[in-house]
Formats: structure tokens, sequence, C-alpha cells
């Protein structure tokens, strides 16, 4: 795994770090490259029972493209007559944006500074998010002439209704933690000297838990957001007989009977 971006496993908790706080956190090519990779081996390892995604420093969580290295591509694509600068919307965000939504398992976003553009994009991506109280948001597209990308024209809509999702589009502001947490942005506001401890601490918490459930759980509201009530009644069903086959909803019965707290093995 490239510098540009750390990639830890501890006791079934993955946590992944943007490490260009230099830059922001912005996304240079290196970092989109690692950042992919992490998120997808995350997904993949059947250790991982939970994902914390976070940034390196105290000014911003990922603002988004590198526009120093962006200016430089356009040029050249510009010169040899191609567009490849733009495929890193299909190379990289893309790729991204679905491993995070689509792993079998929650991801925490701990968000400790700005988050813009592709940045916000990750950061709705994620399960749940955990907000330093110095941190903000702002979509950013249209201040560099651009369409959003990253997923955020799908999950900010849902998250907060197609007008004002509209209005953070065609008007990109900073959104300050407190109102971001008014819009259901963020899921918890905290000061920003506590963010890593308690973003880790329900990453943690996440990874300990009923990692099957926690799986339909992700899955069900996905397809909810796209299908009819009947099919997503359907839907339930077949993962409520996941769910119910597991391990873990066995320990949770005997524990809850025996009045003890349940000790999940994620599976």
């Amino acid at each position: 795994m490239a510098d540009s971006v750390l990639y830890e496993v501890t006791d079934g908790l993955a946590t992944i770090t943007i490490n260009r706080p230099d830059a922001m956190n912005a996304m240079n090519t290196e970092a989109k490259v690692a950042l992919r990779d992490a998120v997808q081996a995350a997904g993949e390892d059947t250790a991982v029972r939970a994902v914390l995604l976070t940034a390196a420093g105290n000014r911003a969580f990922c603002v988004g493209q590198d526009l120093k290295e962006h200016i430089g591509n356009l040029a050249s694509d510009r010169e040899t007559g191609t567009s490849l600068t733009m495929s890193t919307v299909a190379d990289h965000y893309n790729p991204i944006v679905r491993a995070i939504t689509e792993m079998p398992k929650p991801v925490v976003a701990g968000v400790n500074g700005v988050a813009a553009g592709a940045g916000f994009g990750f950061a709705l991506a994620a399960d749940f998010r955990v907000v330093a109280d110095t941190a903000s948001f702002n979509t950013s597209f249209a201040g560099v002439a651009l369409t959003a990308d990253s997923g955020v024209s799908w999950t900010l809509p849902r998250l907060i209704g197609a007008s004002r999702a509209s209005d953070l589009l065609l008007f990109p502001r900073s959104l300050k933690a407190q109102e971001a947490y008014d819009l259901g942005i963020a899921n918890r506001v905290v000061p920003a000297d506590a963010l890593a401890a308690e973003a880790a601490a329900v990453a943690r918490t996440l990874a300990d838990g009923p990692t099957v459930a926690y799986a339909a759980i992700k899955a069900s509201l996905a397809y909810g957001a796209s299908h009819s009530l009947s099919d997503t009644l359907e839907k339930e069903d077949a993962l409520q007989t996941m769910a119910g086959a597991s391990e873990d909803h066995g320990i949770a019965v005997q524990a809850f009977l025996a009045k003890e707290p349940p000790r999940y093995l994620g599976r």
C-alpha cells in the first residue's frame, strides 16, 4: 500500500487512513489507486468485520481531486487530443464508492476536517459518520464547472431530500458540522480532540457485532432505496432467513436468555 493511504487490521477492524495532510488529503493518482485497493481489500478480507475510514491531520478529511495534478493532466490531454483525465471517475472514484457501499460489513467515516467533492462522496458512502465539530462539507463540483461524482447524486438526496441536494450542488457552500447533523448527514458530532477516539470506538463496536446481520441491514437498505414495497418485503424475508441461520443469531438468543452480553463470532 502506498504511503498516501495507510491500511491496518486489528482484531477484525480495518482502519484506512488517507495520508496526505500537507495537501489537505487531496486525491492524486497514487492516493486514488491506494484508496481503491485498500477498500477493496477490506471488503474481500473475511477477517475484517468493520472498516474505519479516516484521514491524517486535523484540517481535512479529503478535499477531493488534487487540482494541481488535475490541471497538468488536462493540459496533457489537450496536447495529445485525448480525454484520459476524466477516466479517473470510472477507474478510481466509482470503484471506491462501490467497494464502500457494497461490502458486507459496516463502514464508519471519521470526518476530521473538510470533506469536499469526492471526499464528501466517500463520507456519504459510509454507513455511519462521526464528525469533528470543526469539520465541514462542500459539494464543490459546480465551483470548478463539474457535475457530481463519487455517488453524491445518489447518496446526498437520499439523506437530505432532492430539493436540499439540488441546492447544495448548484450553489456549493461550506456546510458546518452542526448543520450537517441537523440535515442528517452527520450521525454524531464530537469535539475535534475526541474525534479519533469516538470514531474508533464506534467502529470497534461494529467490528465486535453480528457481522452477518449488519451485512443484511446494508443490503436491505440499498435494495429498498430502488425497489417497491412488495419487492422489498420479499428481500427482507430472504435476508432474515440468512441472518437467522447465522451462528451469531444463536449466540444472541442464548445470551438474551442467560441475561449475559453476547460475544459474537462474526458468522
